[in-house]
């Protein structure tokens, strides 16, 4: 649990790695798989094979980009290091990793050749050979008359929209190859996550949970957004041990905080805090390979404008109110909806807004203020596959604005790991528009509008562990405008009892 640094700098210590979840999530794959032969009437054998990552140097040169393993050889395998290859005998249930052969002047430049017998030992595979020896060890293990069968990942990921990559080795022309049964069942396998698996989201919920609140606390105006960047960076690796990140931090202040993706090499979270300014900071640690993606927007001075109070109570309501309503079975595009009704109606409370909600749902204005979508699988990677499989009832992506950008549209089921982050921007390309349309401009209040047109925006994102009756919230943060107000001021985090009571003007 995030709590209140110690004297280290953190009451955090980063777990021991257990291998024995990629022997879990092998076993389940192959259950999995197994099952689908049966009922196709086809037969167990073949066997999985997978590729993983390489290396990459920049451009041209001779310098080697950070390595990060491939998201499913880093579920079947959790193998670290580039260059590797890994197999799952569907017949015996044997894993087999092919590591490369390195040559000997490794040894010089970067370090001990491992001998295989280690790579065996710590990813606990059957079997360990050579990426050379590959085709020759597949045909010697299938021992029968004919090519072997190999079941290779081939798959579009919905999110991106570009295709996994099938293994390619010497020797592969002496297979036959199945390009489609795999992914969809390993994607499936992916969504559902094991014990092991969540206690590794949690840690990288925890020291991520951790550094947002230390952030918080040191924020000040005039600095410039990358230093927050920067904070949230050195404690989820001093402390955490967490060298990756999940993705590239959204470090938005003031307007920027209405560009959605904002922090990327055009918009490198460079801007001065400016007194006035709300943050919107989108950061989160990974953690073998396992990631967070939390959210915090707060007032760069520490205290709530009743405008800023106003639009943050709107999403943390729409927050709240999803989160209340997470359970097994519930659909997310009525998760959606319930954010988009929740915020619509704070904007007309706060006169931002007038006239019928129900209409303006049915006009999609909710899409003006968050036109992204509700939340999305998160596991080894950001955006986890499984939102649209084929082989799923209603897997047509919606067509309306903001729904078309969901990144699922599945029933919850437990054991799914999802992120709640509704958001209210103030996008002058979405704004101006609906402020002209005729089916939209008669619910806004023009005369108030104009003060939030320099506003930025407000998203509040938590990562959510959907159980048997409910979910669990796995981020720890400051929520509530007091609770900000006050860790911000000084307050130790989870706040005290008698500051709580105080905060809330209790006794």
């Amino acid at each position: 649990m995030a709590s209140t640094p110690s004297p280290s700098g953190s009451s955090l210590t980063p777990p021991e790695i257990p291998f024995e979840l990629h022997v879990a999530n092998r076993e389940k794959l192959l259950k999995s798989i197994r099952l689908h032969l049966s009922d196709s009437s086809r037969p167990l054998q073949g066997f999985v094979l997978l590729q993983g990552g390489e290396e990459q140097n920049r451009y041209c040169t001779d310098h080697t980009e950070l390595f990060r393993q491939e998201s499913y050889f880093a579920y079947l395998f959790g193998v670290r290091e580039p260059g590797f290859y890994g197999a799952i005998d569907i017949a015996t249930g044997n894993s087999i990793l092919f590591a490369p052969r390195l040559p000997a002047e490794y040894a010089v430049w970067l370090g001990e050749i491992k001998s295989l017998s280690y790579f065996k030992e710590r990813y606990m595979v059957s079997m360990i050979y050579y990426t050379d020896e590959i085709a020759q060890v597949l045909c010697d293990q299938y021992g029968e008359s004919g090519k072997p069968l190999l079941f290779l990942l081939h798959g579009l990921n919905t999110d991106s929209d570009n295709f996994s990559k099938p293994a390619e080795f010497q020797g592969k022309e002496k297979f036959e190859t199945d390009l489609t049964t795999l992914h969809p069942i390993l994607t499936e396998c992916r969504v559902l996550k094991s014990d092991l698996e969540l206690a590794l989201i949690q840690f990288a919920n925890d020291i991520s949970s951790e550094a947002h609140i230390e952030v918080m606390r040191k924020t000040r105006v005039k600095m410039k957004e990358y230093q927050l960047e920067s904070m949230f960076l050195h404690h989820t690796y001093m402390y955490g041990g967490c060298r990756h990140c999940s993705y590239t931090c959204i470090c938005a202040t003031g307007g920027n905080g209405a560009v959605l993706h904002y922090g990327h090499a055009a918009a490198p979270n460079e801007r001065i805090l400016e007194d006035g300014d709300m943050a919107l900071l989108d950061m989160g640690a990974e953690y073998h390979f396992y990631g967070s993606d939390i959210t915090c927007s707060f007032p760069v001075n520490g205290k709530f404008t009743s405008d800023q109070a106003l639009i943050y109570n709107a999403v943390l309501e729409a927050h709240n109110a999803v989160i209340s309503s997470m359970k097994p079975g519930v659909n997310w595009i009525d998760m959606h909806k319930l954010a988009e009704k929740t915020i619509l109606e704070s904007l007309k409370k706060g006169c931002i807004l007038v006239g019928d909600v129900d209409d303006m749902m049915a006009k999609r204005l909710g899409a003006v203020f968050m036109p992204h979508g509700l939340g999305h699988f998160m596991g080894i990677d950001t955006h986890d596959p499984g939102g649209f499989l084929k082989n799923l009832q209603r897997m047509e992506r919606p067509k309306e604005p903001g729904l078309k950008s969901l990144r699922t549209i599945r029933d919850l089921k437990e054991g799914m790991v999802i992120t709640v982050e509704p958001g209210c921007y103030f996008i002058d390309a979405l704004l101006s528009p609906a402020l002209e349309s005729s089916n939209t401009c008669k619910f806004f209040n023009h005369e108030t509008i104009g003060r939030f047109k320099s506003f930025g925006g407000v998203r509040i994102e938590s990562d959510l562990h959907v159980t048997a009756n409910g979910c669990k919230n796995m981020t720890k943060v400051p929520r509530e405008t007091w609770e900000i107000e006050a860790v911000m001021s000084g307050a130790p985090w989870p706040l005290e009892k008698t500051s709580t009571n105080a905060a809330n003007g209790k006794g």
